[in-house]
C-alpha cells in the first residue's frame, strides 16, 4: 500500500537557496507547500522566478502573500535606500539590505499555514557560512522559532505533533549548495538573487549578485545569471 508523502511548508523566495531548499524538501520524500511573499521589496522579478520555480519542480500548492514591510522601512530593500556595491567579500557588518524581522514574519505565516494544514514541518534556505551577516540566518535563531512554535501552537500544545523547522543548507557554501542543486536537477536560469535588478537583468555589483557568482566560479560551474555587467573581479 503506497504512503501519500506528508506535507511540508516550504518558504520559497525565488532565489537560489530558496529553490535549492525546495528541491531538498521534496528529494527528502515531503509534498512541497510553497509561500512566497510580496512584502514590497524592490526585487520583485523574484515574484515571477518563484511562480516559474513551482511550477518547474511541480509544486501543487503554491500561496503569494502580499503583506507590506515597505511600512516600515529601514532596509535598502524596502525603502529608498541605496543598495551597497561592491562591499569587501569578508564584511561581518549587518547590511542595510537586512529587513527587520523579514524571517521571523516569514516563519509566523509558515506556522500558521502549516497548523492549519497538518504540515508539522517547515523548510527555509537560511545560510550562516557565507551570508551577508544577517541574525536571522543563524542557527541560534532557526533553534528558537523551532522552540516558539511548539509552544505557541495549539497543534503542539495537545500532542497533534511537533514541529520542526528545517534549514538544509545552513552550514553549506554557496559552491556545495548550488552542486546539490545542480544534483536533484534545479535549473538556476529560473531564479533571481540580485538586490537591485535593473529590468530582468542582475546588477552585478550587490552583495547577492557577488556571492551567487563566486559560488558558481568555486563549483566549476557556468552561472546562467544575465547580469548588467558581471561581478568585479569574476568576469
Amino acid at each position: 500500500m503506497s504512503i501519500d508523502p506528508k506535507p511540508a511548508v516550504v518558504l520559497l523566495s525565488g532565489g537560489l537557496d530558496s529553490t535549492t531548499t525546495l528541491a531538498i524538501a521534496r528529494a527528502e520524500g515531503f509534498e512541497p507547500l510553497a509561500l512566497t511573499f510580496a512584502y514590497g521589496q524592490r526585487q520583485k522579478v523574484e515574484l515571477d522566478a518563484a511562480q516559474a520555480v513551482a511550477r518547474a519542480q511541480s509544486v501543487s500548492i503554491h500561496k503569494v502573500v502580499t503583506i507590506d514591510l515597505g511600512t516600515f522601512g529601514g532596509s535598502a530593500l524596502t525603502a529608498d535606500i541605496p543598495v551597497p556595491k561592491d562591499r569587501p567579500p569578508a564584511s561581518a557588518a549587518v547590511p542595510v539590505t537586512y529587513v527587520p524581522a523579514r524571517n521571523t514574519i516569514f516563519l509566523a505565516y509558515a506556522l500558521a499555514w502549516a497548523e492549519v494544514t497538518g504540515a508539522f514541518d517547515i523548510f527555509l534556505g537560511v545560510n550562516a557560512v557565507d551570508y551577508s551577516g544577517y541574525p536571522d540566518c543563524r542557527p541560534e535563531f532557526v533553534a528558537a522559532f523551532e522552540r516558539l512554535a511548539n509552544l505557541a501552537t495549539a497543534a503542539a500544545t495537545t500532542g497533534r505533533g511537533r514541529f520542526v523547522i528545517h534549514a538544509p543548507l545552513l552550514a553549506l557554501s554557496k559552491a556545495e549548495i548550488i552542486k546539490r542543486g545542480v544534483a536533484l536537477g534545479v535549473d538556476y536560469g529560473l531564479t533571481r538573487s540580485c538586490y537591485d535588478p535593473q529590468g530582468d537583468l542582475a546588477c552585478g555589483h550587490c552583495d547577492a549578485c557577488a556571492l551567487r557568482h563566486a559560488g558558481f566560479v568555486a563549483a566549476g560551474l557556468v552561472d546562467p545569471t544575465r547580469y548588467v555587467t558581471p561581478p568585479k573581479g569574476q568576469r
